[in-house]
C-alpha cells in the first residue's frame, strides 16, 4: 500500500528544495493547530465586554544593542518573560528553553543535568549565550553553554534571535544568540517595589526541589537574590546506575544610582552541577561516568545615561572547574578554566530617523588541565552598528572587526531590514559568521600518558566561516502574532568529531593501534535551508488570563563528507513546540509540548537507540488555597515514553512531582 506524504516547497537562492512530511507529522501539525485555534475561540467567547491586554510585540536589545519593537529588528526573535519559570512544568532554565519554536534542546539528563543548544541546525557551539549582554560561554567546551549561572527569579525575560549576529556579538554566534537579561541590570532603579517568593517540591526518586527568591527597590537602590537546587536519586540506567543529580545555583546583584544619570550593577554567581554522567560523551560499555562541575561568575555594569544616549562598560569574570571520571579505573580529568571579559558600548540617537551604536570588546581565555594541557588565547573586538527609520521602513548595517590568536583579522558584515504595512511586517537580513576551536577540540586526550580510546583534539583546525540569509512575515493582530520564514546557512570548515582509525590519526604518541578514537576534523562544506512558522497569544479578559504559542520547525542540511560525525547532522529534521499557560481566578494550569523527528541511531554494545521520533507533554496544575499560598502538582513526559536526544544518553519515564508556592508582592 502505498502512503501519500505531504511536502512543503519552497525556494531560497533560487535553488528549490523540499521536505518530505509523514502524514503522522502533518496530523500533528493539524492536532496542535486546532487545539490552538479551538482555545483562542474559546477565550474571545467568555467576555466580549472585559479589558483584553497583549504583549506581542516587546521591546528587544539583543539584534544591534538598540532597543526596539521586535518586529522593526528585520530577525526573528522570541522574547520570554522570566516569570513562565513558576507558571510552566519545568525545572530549570534549559528546560524551559526547550519548548520555544525553532531551539532544539538536545537532552542528556534533566533539571539541568546537561544540555545542548541548537538552532536552526549546525551544532551546540554554534550558539552565543549572553548574560545581560556579555559573552557568557565557556572556553572549556560549548556542552557548558546551557549551565547559565543565575536564579530564575533574577530574571527579567529571555530574548532568543535565531540567526546569526556575530557582526555585533562576535565568533559562536553563527545559528543564533540567547541572552538573558535580569531584573536588576536591565533598567534604573525607579519606584519602591518588593517582591518575594517560595517553592518547594517532593516526588518520585527522592526528588526534591528549592526555588526562591527576593528582589526589593528603595528609589535608589535594586536588590535582587535567588536560589534554585535541584536534587534526585535518579531513574534506573545501563548497569542499574542511577541517574543521580545535586545541581545548585545561587546570585545576587545590587544596582546603586550613583547619581541622576549614573548607575553602577554588581552580580555574584555560584553554580554547581554534580551528575551522573554515562553515555554523555561515549558510546562504549565502560563508560559509567560522574561528573560535577562548578561555576562562579562576577559581573560589574557602570551606565551612563542621558536622554539622547547611552555608555556602559562591563567587567566580566568566569571561572570553572570540571571534574571528571570516566569510571572507577581512570583518572580523573581536572580543568580549570578563566574567562576575563572587558566591554565598552555607546548608543546615540542622532535624529528622529537616525540611531547608532559602537564600541569595543577584549578578553582573555585560560585552561590549566591534567587532560588538555595549559594554554591561553586572547581576543579583541571592535563594532559599529546603526538604525535607520524612514515611515515602514527600518534598516540595520553593523560591521565588526575581529581579531583572534587561531584565525587573525576577520571582517563581519551584517543587514538587517524589516517594512511594515498595516498589520504586516516583512523581513529580511544576512550575515557573516565564524567560530574558532574551544579547548576541547583542540587538545582533548592530548596531555595523558596513553589513551586507549576516545575523542582526540586536534591543534590545527581551521576556523569556521559561514554566510546566513533569511527572510519572513509577521502579521499582528488584536490578540494573536503569527510569523512565517525560510533561511539558509552555507559553512565551511565546520568543526565535528569522526570516527578515524589509528592509520589516519595526525599524533599517535599516547595512542594504541587497536584502540577505537574520534577526531576533531574540519567538514569541508555544509549547507542547511530551514522554514519556521509560530503562533502566539496572550490575552487578559475578566479572571481569566491565556498565554500559547505553537512553533514548526523544518530543516534540511547536507554535508560534503561521506562519513557522518558526530553533532552536525543529529538536529531534528523536523519540530513542533508549543506551550500553554492557563489561569481563573485560583485555578492554573500549564502544559508544554515538543515533536521531534531526526535520524535514526543504535549502539548495540549498549543496547542504546535513538528513535526517528518521538512526542513529549508535560502537565502542571495548581490551585490557590488562601491569598499568596498555593500547591501544584506537575508530571513531566505524561506518556511515559522511552527516549535519548543523544545516543546512549536516557532520559527519564514519567515523573510526578508536587510542590508548594508562596508569594509577595
Amino acid at each position: 500500500m502505498q502512503v501519500n506524504k505531504c511536502t512543503y516547497k519552497v525556494a531560497i537562492n533560487l535553488k528549490n528544495f523540499s521536505f518530505p512530511v509523514h502524514p503522522y507529522f502533518c496530523a500533528l501539525i493539524k492536532i496542535h493547530m486546532k487545539l490552538f485555534a479551538l482555545l483562542i475561540s474559546l477565550f474571545a467567547a467568555i467576555s466580549t465586554t472585559a479589558q483584553t491586554t497583549i504583549a506581542l510585540d516587546p521591546v528587544t536589545i539583543t539584534s544591534n544593542r538598540l532597543p526596539q519593537p521586535v518586529t522593526t529588528t528585520g530577525r526573528s526573535i522570541t522574547v520570554l518573560e522570566g516569570r513562565l519559570f513558576q507558571q510552566m512544568p519545568v525545572s530549570s532554565v534549559d528546560e524551559l528553553l526547550r519548548y520555544v519554536p525553532g531551539v532544539e534542546m538536545q537532552f542528556r539528563g534533566p533539571a539541568g543535568a546537561q544540555s545542548d543548544i541548537v538552532i536552526r541546525g549546525g551544532t551546540f557551539q554554534q550558539v552565543l549565550v549572553l548574560m545581560d549582554g556579555v559573552r557568557l560561554n565557556d572556553p572549556i567546551t560549548g556542552h557548558f553553554a546551557a549551565y547559565f549561572p543565575i536564579a530564575p527569579y533574577e530574571i527579567d525575560r529571555i530574548e532568543i534571535l535565531r540567526g546569526p549576529a556575530a557582526a555585533i556579538y562576535g565568533a559562536e554566534a553563527v545559528g543564533g544568540v540567547i541572552n538573558i537579561i535580569t531584573k536588576v541590570f536591565s533598567a534604573a532603579a525607579g519606584k519602591k517595589k518588593e517582591q518575594a517568593a517560595i517553592n518547594a517540591e517532593a516526588g518520585q526518586y527522592n526528588w526534591g526541589s528549592a526555588n526562591l527568591g527576593w528582589y526589593k527597590a528603595t528609589g535608589k537602590i535594586q536588590f535582587a537574590a535567588g536560589l534554585l537546587s535541584n536534587n534526585t536519586s535518579g531513574q534506573l540506567l545501563r548497569g542499574n546506575n542511577r541517574g543521580y543529580l545535586h545541581n545548585h545555583t545561587a546570585s545576587a546583584s545590587i544596582g546603586i544610582t550613583l547619581a541622576p544619570r549614573w548607575q553602577l550593577m554588581l552580580r555574584s554567581s555560584y553554580d554547581s552541577r554534580d551528575f551522573a554522567a554515562q553515555q554523555f560523551y561515549t558510546t562504549f560499555a565502560s563508560d559509567t561516568a560522574k561528573e560535577k562541575v562548578t561555576t562562579w561568575w562576577n559581573q560589574l555594569k557602570l551606565r551612563h545615561s542621558t536622554a539622547s544616549s547611552t555608555d556602559e562598560i562591563d567587567l566580566a569574570y568566569r571561572q570553572t572547574t570540571d571534574d571528571f571520571l570516566y569510571n572507577s579505573l581512570s583518572t580523573p580529568n581536572n580543568n580549570r578554566s578563566a574567562y576575563l571579559n572587558l566591554q565598552y558600548t555607546h548608543r546615540q540617537t542622532l535624529s528622529a530617523s537616525w540611531s547608532l551604536v559602537y564600541g569595543f570588546q577584549g578578553d582573555r581565555r585560560a585552561i590549566r588541565s591534567n587532560d588538555r594541557g595549559n594554554h591561553q588565547t586572547w581576543h579583541g573586538a571592535a563594532f559599529l552598528g546603526a538604525g535607520y527609520q524612514y515611515r515602514g521602513l527600518r534598516v540595520n548595517p553593523a560591521l565588526r572587526l575581529d581579531y583572534d590568536e587561531n584565525y587573525g583579522l576577520e571582517l563581519l558584515p551584517q543587514l538587517n531590514a524589516a517594512f511594515q504595512w498595516k498589520r504586516w511586517v516583512f523581513r529580511t537580513s544576512g550575515g557573516r559568521a565564524i567560530r574558532s576551536a574551544d579547548f576541547t577540540e583542540r587538545y582533548n586526550n592530548y596531555n595523558k600518558p596513553l589513551v586507549r580510546s576516545g575523542s582526540i583534539g586536534n591543534p590545527n583546525l581551521q576556523t569556521e566561516r559561514s554566510r546566513s540569509y533569511d527572510m519572513g512575515i509577521d502579521y499582528t493582530h488584536a490578540f494573536f502574532k503569527i510569523s512565517a520564514g525560510l533561511f539558509s546557512r552555507r559553512q565551511s570548515e565546520v568543526i565535528d568529531w569522526t570516527n578515524t582509525p589509528y592509520a589516519d590519526m595526525p599524533r599517535k604518541e599516547n595512542l594504541l593501534p587497536t584502540g577505537s578514537y574520534a577526531l576533531a576534523k574540519n567538514i569541508k562544506q555544509l549547507t542547511t535551508n530551514g522554514f519556521e512558522a509560530e503562533i502566539a497569544t496572550q490575552l487578559q479578559r475578566g479572571s481569566h488570563q491565556l498565554q500559547a504559542n505553537l512553533g514548526i520547525t523544518l530543516l534540511k542540511s547536507t554535508g560534503s563528507d561521506s562519513i557522518p560525525s558526530f553533532y552536525i547532522l543529529s538536529h531534528a529534521r523536523k519540530m513542533i513546540q508549543g506551550s500553554l499557560s492557563y489561569q481563573y481566578g485560583r485555578f492554573s494550569i500549564a502544559i508544554n509540548t515538543l515533536y521531534k523527528e531526526r535520524n535514526r541511531q543504535s549502539a548495540p554494545a549498549i543496547k542504546a537507540d535513538i528513535s526517528s521520533s518521538y512526542w513529549l507533554v508535560n502537565l502542571k496544575a495548581g490551585v490557590t488555597l488562601y491569598r499568596n499560598i498555593g500547591i501544584y502538582g506537575t508530571i513531566t513526559n505524561l506518556g511515559n515514553l522511552r527516549y535519548s536526544d543523544l545516543l546512549g544518553s536516557r532520559m527519564p519515564g514519567r515523573w510526578i512531582i508536587a510542590g508548594f508556592r508562596w508569594s509577595m508582592g
